[in-house]
């Protein structure tokens, strides 16, 4: 709208006499209320027109509506100049820009940004946080990548430490050589029974030794299987060959399970990080760090940072024993990831739990110099709950992921099958829509909250098809190609119609905000953007739908317009859901 604004300096100056920046206008779209499509605030034009508000912003519309042929009507409420602009103005952006084969599509900003999600530990399953965790890592590098950047989506797998050798033992001792082929387990579930297993015979040892007279810390402490484990874990960083070879086995038949999990999610990555790789590094940097004065060592040799003066604490960042802590990794890890990429931005989506953390990673490395810290971020995300009762796990504590997907795909079939939309499909393409429904139902609830809010899902409530819901969208995108496939023709040139009805011309409107939506999602980092906007276009398109007859309209001309419309209409649905990472369905 860089043209009203033009013409408002103009008329600001010879109305009034004064040079104003385009900063001065401010410009805004029209709430929903008021007729109108862009509004220009008068308020702050009074100091030089001397007017009122209201007078103020009459006099602009006059001179608006004499300057320029886009301007059909205004009207000011108060200190609101609510403009409307012309029909051609909008006929002209569908044909010249939404019609177009690379709307919606930007140059490369010659920009590179990392985006690291999932980040799974390898002794149990994923579950419900890992799967906001996923579908919103996985649907921001969708945006980026929509938005101009090039993107790498990478994956820090955390498949090193104490929880590992606890699996790993339990399986050992109890395991009598079971595998994901002998058990019919999913690998990463087989694991995961096992670090199950490992707690449960764990707290019998604690009791064991309580009953002997031990305190709850002496006997968390001399427990039979912890101490194992902890032998274990040195006999890992030993490289003990027998230890590696079953942590590489194990590992090995998680990794096939996750694979198969993020296929069902329709996530996935360009780059892996292993912790059992990067858990070393970091060490050099905190030498080089106690070399500049920015951390300091105590007398019993360990070292730290004092951050209180940035309002935080001191931190730990190497132990006295010259062993690593977290964030000693995380340096190091932060560095080679950058070593690797060279992006100007990197991306960590992380629970909100992590807050604390990441302020302090980030603090250190700008305070080792790092010309890159700042372009870290870190997108903290809520919890996600489910109502009581729901969807219990199978140790009632957590929602495994994989029981969550197939939960959403009979939920889904159950709901579709009552409306009665799948009579004549095969029995393969049934299946095929009910995951594509499940799972649009699970990632559009998930993704149209802001990422930093917690929230309740609730799987009947995601799955409904007049609420504002992925299936209601997958729906609509749906009767469209229905339209279109019925009418048979074809509706691709320009079509000269000069009026526009209402619902056409809302219509049109948000179809010309995608381009703005995407970048504005991008610069939020939040898919909840793209989700709110898609779900208005498509209610845009419904009203539209019911009120306009299409392919019954009144004339040729009319009716392939209208067709145009459903198609462009249809297209831009389709991109964003994309960016959401949902799939949408050519018929339901």
């Amino acid at each position: 709208m860089d043209f009203i604004i033009d013409a408002a300096l103009k008329a600001v100056k010879a109305l009034y006499d004064t040079d104003l920046s385009s900063s001065d206008i401010n410009l805004q779209e029209t709430r929903k209320e008021f007729e109108g499509q862009v509004t220009i605030v008068t308020f702050p034009i009074t100091r030089y027109s001397k007017k009122s508000p209201e007078q103020t912003g009459n006099d602009i519309g006059e001179f608006l509506q004499k300057e320029l042929p886009e301007v059909a009507a205004f009207n000011v409420i108060k200190g609101f100049l609510n403009i409307s602009l012309a029909d051609n103005y909008w006929l002209d952006k569908l044909n010249n820009q939404i019609l177009t084969a690379d709307f919606g599509t930007v140059a490369p900003n010659g920009k590179k940004v990392m985006v690291e999600y999932s980040s799974p530990n390898t002794n149990k399953p994923l579950h419900l946080g890992h799967v906001r965790n996923n579908l919103l890592g996985y649907s921001v590098a969708q945006i980026l990548g929509a938005a101009g950047y090039e993107v790498i989506k990478a994956n820090l797998v955390n498949d090193r430490g104490i929880h590992i050798c606890k699996s790993m033992l339990a399986w050992q001792q109890f395991g009598n050589g079971e595998t994901p082929e002998s058990s019919g387990l999913k690998g990463d579930h087989l694991v995961g029974k096992y670090y199950v297993i490992f707690d449960k015979e764990y707290k019998k040892q604690i009791d064991e030794l309580k009953a002997q007279g031990q305190t709850e810390e002496e006997a968390k402490k001399n427990a039979p299987l912890i101490k194992e484990a902890q032998a274990m874990l040195q006999q890992w960083e030993a490289g003990d060959e027998e230890v590696i070879n079953l942590w590489k086995t194990m590992n090995g038949w998680v990794y096939a399970g996750f694979e198969d999990t993020y296929t069902k999610l329709g996530v996935s990555f360009d780059k892996f990080y292993y912790e059992s790789n990067t858990y070393l590094l970091g060490k050099d940097i905190i030498e080089d760090g106690l070399s500049q004065g920015v951390f300091f060592k105590k007398e019993d040799g360990s070292v730290w940072i004092d951050l209180t003066a940035n309002g935080l604490d001191q931190k730990l960042v190497l132990r006295a024993d010259g062993t690593s802590v977290y964030i000693t990794q995380d340096l190091g890890t932060a560095e080679l990831k950058y070593n690797d990429f060279h992006m100007d931005e990197s991306i960590y989506v992380v629970g909100n739990e992590q807050d604390y953390h990441f302020k302090v990673l980030f603090l250190i490395l700008q305070k080792l110099g790092k010309s890159w810290a700042k372009g870290l971020y870190h997108l903290s995300y809520g919890m996600v709950d489910l109502p009581s009762g729901k969807m219990k796990s199978r140790e009632g504590t957590v929602v495994d992921a994989d029981d969550l997907i197939t939960e959403m795909e009979q939920t889904a079939k159950v709901q579709t099958e009552q409306l009665g939309k799948v009579d004549d499909f095969s029995e393969e393409e049934k299946q095929r829509l009910y995951h594509m429904i499940g799972m649009g139902a699970l990632k559009y609830f998930l993704l149209k909250v802001e990422p930093k809010k917690r929230l309740l899902f609730d799987p009947n409530e995601s799955i409904d098809f007049q609420g504002h819901t992925g299936p209601f969208i997958q729906y609509t995108h749906a009767r469209i190609r229905s339209v279109l496939n019925r009418a048979g023709v074809d509706f691709t040139e320009t079509q000269p119609v000069e009026e526009l009805s209402a619902v056409e011309r809302d219509l049109i409107i948000a179809l010309t905000q995608y381009p703005q939506t995407v970048q504005q999602a991008a610069k939020d980092y939040s898919p909840a953007v793209i989700a709110n906007y898609v779900y208005e276009l498509a209610k845009a398109y419904n009203k539209f739908y019911h009120e306009k007859s299409i392919l019954q309209a009144e004339d040729e001309t009319l009716k392939k317009f209208r067709l145009q419309l459903s198609g462009a209409a249809a297209d831009a649905i389709r991109k964003g859901m994309i960016l959401l990472g949902i799939e949408v369905p050519e018929r339901m």
